[in-house]
């Protein structure tokens, strides 16, 4: 169930774009704003549905991005975290969800309509580059994607997949290796790469002593150096 109340400045502060926008502005944006809530499994929208037009963006949670093949065959495109923007024709006008969006944790989508954000953007210009860069940066993502499927190796695609997370949303140090911020299931990263779920059982254990996987998701670089070898 979708629980939608008003957002607040803070919330607002919580969005990658919005990243020292001045509190004036900020606040002009408040009453056309609102954080809708969801649960762990809920879809968000599906793909090619009507949408409005509106600015959506995650601030707390984690989002899975999937389309739909003409074969029926779905396919995991990317993972949004919480700041980040996504379902870009409800910001350039044109209302149709282009992919699946669902939550897998529980939570919060603020969303914000289109002609109050256009006001905003007319006063602070470097909000629209920073749109633009998000999405020159998906759209890099998305070729290297279709690329890699068609001329790459599956285990060059799956070491590219974990440098993807590493660049994009960092690692952190502990006792076994350099742990990826997001954690990737075996499930997600066999959609992401286009494999099975068992090919990419056997993909993880060809790199064992340099990747450890764990239940859940946790993926633990051990040697960066020899896995990047992999990808060349």
């Amino acid at each position: 169930m979708i629980v939608k109340r008003c957002s607040s400045i803070t919330q607002l502060q919580l969005v990658s774009i919005f990243k020292d926008l001045a509190t004036v502005q900020l606040e002009s944006l408040v009453p056309y704003s609102y954080i809708c809530e969801y649960q762990q499994d809920e879809i968000i929208m599906h793909e090619g549905m009507e949408i409005p037009l509106q600015l959506h963006a995650l601030v707390l949670g984690k989002l899975e991005i999937k389309k739909t093949a003409a074969n029926g065959k779905e396919t995991v495109v990317r993972f949004i975290p919480a700041g980040e923007i996504f379902a870009a024709p409800a910001i350039f006008g044109n209302g149709i969800s282009p992919a699946t969006v669902i939550c897998q944790l529980d939570s919060q989508v603020l969303t914000i309509e289109r002609e109050a954000l256009l006001k905003v953007i007319s006063q602070s210009p470097e909000i629209s580059l920073r749109i633009l860069e998000v999405f020159n940066q998906r759209l890099q993502q998305l070729h290297d994607t279709v690329h890699g499927l068609i001329s790459e190796r599956a285990m060059v695609r799956l070491v590219r997949l974990i440098q993807y997370y590493r660049e994009h949303y960092g690692t952190y140090l502990q006792t076994e290796g350099d742990c990826l911020n997001m954690r990737l299931p075996i499930y997600q990263i066999a959609r992401s790469i286009g494999i099975t779920y068992e090919e990419c059982v056997r993909l993880l254990k060809k790199i064992k002593g340099l990747v450890i996987y764990k239940r859940g998701g946790k993926i633990i670089v051990q040697d960066w150096n020899k896995l990047d070898l992999l990808s060349k």
